[in-house]
């Protein structure tokens, strides 16, 4: 998500200056490379670039057709193939050993719908979401649709896709990715022609709440920053909870326990981190955040402490599920031999984004299959359309 948010200040800086723009999305990648699809990165007119659709191998080239896809004002699929480690035509050797589909589509402020606007929309809104990208490998010379189609959880969709028929599969599809929380590329056969489309769940960016203002605490907030998370924290002590001591904090706020749950939301991708080194607030809280449904609460400081606390709150007469008793961390943080606040904040946020993707925060070297999962080139879904197939899907 935080590219996605870099992108969108980027454009409207952009647009302010009357620079004209252009998006290239990553839109499928067969074998391995440095960034998978969905991967962005936003091209003006005089070269200045936001994301990455690789690791600095591609987008110098990327950047001159961006140029000849602003000029032109028509959407370009442009594809590398990285699979030989002799070849220069790209002026490297990449070594990635794949082949990467790249869209590159130019911005019309004045279109409402157009791939930029999508993908505020889904900023504005902290729920979950699913961006359809269509696009031809059979005809790379014709048109190519783009990004068109913005489907939210909770709110009605936006952008619209001929013919009728197809739109009606891709909400389908939408709907099933939204279940699975997982990407997809769906080939699609209308008539006579091939249609692809990535159709991207994207969910809300990570809310860190941070209970504890001590100095150790700004290095995690700071990183969190980075990440592109959402970070609040929030503390009980006046000298402490001030706005200037965590500048990188989207919101600094004073609080006792009974308070904190009124001022926040909770959904999802939010997680807590117990940080207070106070006995008493951590217990407190502790005592509200295990029966959320929250995917992670994490407290510092020995196991020691974190089951002395649980047989107090087990002492009060409440009871635990194992599912709610799996989400909480004590000690928080992977074993990485952390010592300093820089070290344990490292350690912490990559705890915490191992939880949230599934991941067990192993060293790579030892996983026996590939990184990422590989592209399936399925069969086309065939597409009965009751009307004629517009070149804008050609």
């Amino acid at each position: 998500m935080k590219e996605i948010q870099d992108i969108v200040r980027a454009y409207d800086v952009a647009s302010q200056l009357k620079k004209r723009t252009a998006l290239a999305t990553v839109v499928q990648v067969e074998g391995s490379a440095y960034r998978r699809p969905g991967a962005r990165m936003l091209v003006t007119e005089d070269g200045e670039l936001t994301g990455a659709i690789s690791g600095g191998c591609l987008e110098g080239d990327a950047l001159r057709k961006a140029r000849l896809v602003m000029a032109q004002q028509k959407a370009l699929l442009v594809t590398y193939d990285t699979t030989d480690d002799d070849d220069s035509r790209l002026g490297v050797g990449l070594g990635c050993n794949g082949i990467i589909q790249i869209l590159i589509e130019p911005i019309a402020d004045e279109n409402p719908d157009n791939p930029i606007a999508l993908l505020r929309s889904v900023l504005s809104q902290r729920q979950q979401g699913v961006v359809v990208t269509l696009f031809s490998l059979q005809n790379r010379m014709g048109l190519q649709p783009g990004t068109c189609l913005l489907l939210p959880e909770k709110a009605a969709a936006r952008g619209h896709v001929q013919p009728t028929a197809l739109q009606e599969l891709l909400a389908q599809e939408a709907m099933q990715v939204l279940k699975n929380q997982k990407s997809v590329i769906r080939n699609y056969q209308v008539q006579d022609k091939v249609i692809s489309a990535f159709v991207e769940y994207l969910r809300p960016p990570v809310s860190v709440i941070v209970l504890g203002a001590g100095n150790d605490i700004q290095p995690l907030v700071q990183m969190a920053s980075i990440l592109g998370w959402l970070v609040t924290v929030i503390d009980g002590r006046t000298n402490y909870a001030v706005k200037n001591r965590f500048p990188l904090a989207d919101k600094v706020l004073l609080a006792k326990p009974p308070q904190v749950l009124d001022l926040i939301p909770v959904d999802g991708q939010t997680v807590f981190l117990l940080m207070t080194h106070n006995y008493n607030f951590d217990i407190a809280m502790l005592r509200q955040l295990i029966p959320l449904a929250v995917p992670y609460v994490g407290v510092l400081g020995p196991k020691k402490k974190l089951t002395q606390m649980l047989t107090e709150l087990q002492d009060e007469g409440l009871r635990f599920t194992p599912d709610q008793m799996q989400k909480v961390y004590g000690p928080l943080g992977l074993d990485i031999g952390a010592e300093t606040p820089e070290e344990i904040a490292l350690s912490v946020l990559s705890e915490i984004k191992a939880v949230l993707t599934g991941k067990p925060g192993t060293a790579l070297r030892n996983k026996p299959e590939a990184i990422h999962d590989r592209t399936i080139i399925e069969t086309p879904i065939p597409v009965t359309a009751a009307q004629p197939v517009p070149d804008a899907v050609a």
